[in-house]
């Protein structure tokens, strides 16, 4: 059974060949990765002598389990193997070659070529000439790893187009092999092989995979012909997992050919890199009669061919945008019906929920969602369902579901913390929590909350503070605690009941004993940051007076020893500006004085909003 789900995986993804790259022995982990990164570079090859191009997959890390899945979709099988490893001495070299060959045998039956390259070797091993060896004397020494990678790429396209050829070509004498998926083999002990319907499965079989082959071979309009027969052959005899996959064959074909940049949501990156096996191949994109290149300089915006004319002929058999959502749909209704094709079941999901959101059709791609949470797997680890959530949480986002979104992604926080993992990842649950808070419509500024009225449920962004301030006690941090219980105290008064309100209160007594708060800025890792929080609610002014002094201290104003009318300032005797501003001025003065250096008093009326009594220690 097929354990381990590609959550990443896309309707184009079908078109690739799928290559592992590993270490033998130990290779320093930054040296590993430095030659993974340029390898998988090399993701795009141009066939010389034809307009086909092929894409390749690249992995550091694949279960061989799914790799038994291969004959039901060609681009699970793993065709080529690169090795790393570090060699210093000959002596070390037959044990080094040896472990290569086991590594071989791991993936042995669906292999089509392997490469091992040995870094640190030099001397006479070294200069004898292979083809499944490239020596390097240091990784910082190996200019030709790309020209490598290009003529393995070449072998791998020798393989796969003589194995195209060989199963296309229908020798009529010969029986048609009966393909089968892992679970499927005891089923077929004991069959009738010569009965018409077990032929019609075999052929309905073979056509779907040589439909899958010619689209690795770049052959799109070949591969769309042999889906759509294979679609037929095994509908008429009920063959429904099969045809869940032939189905699903059409649909990636017809993605491939409507959405040239792909629908892995980072545009264009798919395209972006490749190395061209011959210098002339890239000038010959242009579309021929029988081969077909869907290049992406020929098509105008929406997809389509400028030039109609040679497009009609070749989109015949290409399902339009509406059809390869109902294709999916029914695949998947297929696949649902074996308990053993979740994985299956939960990629196509993920695949259709992809092509939709390029179609803006975001209802729709819901629902295709919501069957994927339902999909029952295995028993997952916690890093797995961590990995689960936030895809889906990526994926609802994608779609514009953003509380959606937001809901996923607190339950992948939550798991990062699960009781069952060992060292439990506070740090990594905290950063979770923080992006979730725009779907909830919460921020952590007070001053977005002082106008107007309460945006978002106000009970689950109290729900979400608390696991703040859990998730900040449990990293070891009481500054953030504080600053979070008081940004809920503050914000969340009027939601809170009497009996939370203590509760918030005494949390944040036990905090600020250890850790006070204050008015200063914290600043967060990742570049957040969280603004004070005065408690401007607390206890909530309704009025201010200004008291007089007693009539004993009041001033008196002296009387000007001029004439009482005529202001001593001016020259004029009279001056109606002069007199009306004044008259304003009078009215905004308060009616009482105070004398400078005098102890005055101010009287507040305040309102107690919490349940017991509030203590001002100092002022």
């Amino acid at each position: 059974k097929m354990s381990v789900p590609d959550y990443m995986q896309c309707a184009e993804d079908h078109q690739t060949l799928l290559v592992v790259v590993q270490p033998i022995g130990i290779v320093p982990e930054e040296s590993f990765f430095r030659i993974y990164k340029r390898i998988s570079a090399v993701s795009q090859v141009n066939v010389r002598d034809s307009q086909r191009v092929l894409y390749i997959r690249y992995r550091h890390h694949y279960p061989p389990e799914n790799n038994e899945w291969g004959d039901f979709q060609t681009h699970r099988k793993v065709v080529g193997l690169i090795t790393i490893t570090d060699c210093s001495s000959a002596k070390e070299w037959p044990q080094t070659f040896e472990k290569f060959h086991l590594q071989k045998e791991m993936y042995g039956s669906t292999l089509y070529d392997s490469r091992l390259f040995v870094f640190g070797l030099q001397g006479e091993i070294a200069e004898q000439p292979r083809t499944d060896v490239a020596f390097y004397p240091s990784y910082d020494e190996c200019e030709t790893v790309e020209k490598r990678i290009e003529d393995f790429i070449e072998s791998l396209f020798i393989v796969l187009e003589s194995k195209r050829l060989d199963r296309a070509t229908d020798k009529s004498g010969d029986k048609i092999p009966l393909l089968c998926v892992p679970f499927e083999k005891k089923d077929f002990v004991g069959l009738d092989t010569d009965s018409r319907h077990y032929k019609k499965r075999c052929q309905g079989r073979m056509r779907k995979h040589v439909g899958d082959l010619c689209l690795q071979a770049g052959m799109l309009q070949d591969s769309l012909v042999h889906y759509h027969m294979a679609v037929e052959l095994l509908r008429s005899v009920n063959d429904f997992l099969w045809l869940g996959a032939a189905l699903e064959g059409l649909c990636s074909a017809s993605v491939i050919y409507h959405y040239p940049g792909g629908t892995g949501g980072k545009v264009g990156s798919r395209r972006a890199q490749g190395g061209s096996l011959s210098a002339e191949a890239g000038n010959r994109h242009r579309p021929g009669a029988q081969e077909v290149l869907i290049d992406p300089g020929a098509l105008t915006s929406n997809g389509i061919n400028a030039d109609t004319s040679a497009e009609i002929g070749r989109a015949k058999n290409c399902l339009s945008p509406e059809d390869i959502i109902d294709k999916y749909k029914e695949a998947i209704s297929y696949y649902g019906k074996y308990k053993n094709a979740g994985v299956i079941e939960l990629e196509a999901c993920v695949k259709a929920v992809r092509v939709l959101a390029i179609q803006k059709r975001s209802m729709e791609a819901s629902e295709f969602l919501q069957n994927a949470v339902y999909i029952n797997l295995r028993q997952l680890s916690e890093e797995e369902k961590i990995q689960r959530y936030s895809i889906l949480s990526e994926l609802y986002e994608r779609i514009g579901f953003h509380r959606k979104s937001a809901f996923f992604k607190r339950i992948a926080a939550m798991q990062c913390a699960a009781p069952s993992i060992p060292e439990p990842g506070w740090r990594a649950c905290y950063k979770l929590l923080l992006e979730t808070l725009p779907g909830y419509s919460l921020s952590l500024d007070p001053n977005d909350f002082s106008k107007g009225t309460h945006r978002g449920w106000a009970a689950v962004q109290m729900r979400l503070l608390h696991e703040l301030v859990y998730a900040s006690r449990r990293m070891g941090n009481p500054a953030l605690c504080v600053r979070h219980l008081s940004f809920l105290l503050q914000t969340m008064l009027d939601f809170l009941s009497d009996q939370e309100k203590k509760d918030v209160t005494q949390s944040l007594e036990s905090y600020t004993a250890k850790c006070p708060g204050t008015m200063e800025v914290i600043a967060l890792p990742d570049g957040l940051k969280l603004p004070p929080v005065p408690f401007t609610k607390l206890p909530i002014v309704r009025s201010v007076k200004l008291l007089n002094l007693p009539t004993s201290l009041r001033p008196h104003k002296m009387k000007s020893l001029l004439g009482q009318n005529v202001s001593t300032k001016s020259p004029f005797i009279y001056s109606p500006i002069i007199a009306h501003s004044r008259g304003e001025e009078r009215n905004k003065k308060i009616d009482f004085q105070w004398v400078q250096g005098d102890v005055c008093e101010v009287q507040l009326m305040v309102y107690n909003p919490m349940p017991f009594e509030l203590r001002v220690e100092n002022m």
